[in-house]
């Protein structure tokens, strides 16, 4: 199986999980290959981000969606879709958990693979 992340970028963000808040949030579309079956997964890990060069990703405040999942290979145009779609599931997940991620608030480049 390969993992890839298309997307990446940190984010400020305003949540509190397990008692603790979180600043910050690195948002992800990740696709995993195997055998000609493909998923694409949307996500968001919310984290402290206690001081500027505090990137230390929780896992304890994880939230994901499998947005897509089917037969083939990596596409751009199906990329391209899935990015314009990943904000608003993003939010949608992030809000079910009371938190939100600023996205006029970057932290940083996206990085794309």
């Amino acid at each position: 199986m390969k993992t890839v992340d298309v997307y990446s970028r940190y984010y400020e963000a305003a949540a509190e999980f397990g008692g603790v808040k979180r600043r910050g949030a690195i948002v992800k579309l990740t696709v995993e290959s195997d055998e000609g079956n493909i998923t694409y997964t949307a996500g968001v890990s919310f984290f402290p981000h206690v001081t500027d060069d505090d990137f230390a990703v929780s896992y304890d405040a994880f939230l994901s969606e499998t947005v897509f999942r089917g037969r083939g290979r990596r596409s751009k145009k199906r990329e391209a879709a899935l990015l314009y779609d990943l904000r608003p599931v993003i939010d949608r997940l992030s809000e079910s958990h009371g938190a939100t991620v600023i996205w006029d608030a970057p932290m940083g480049e996206a990085r794309l693979g």
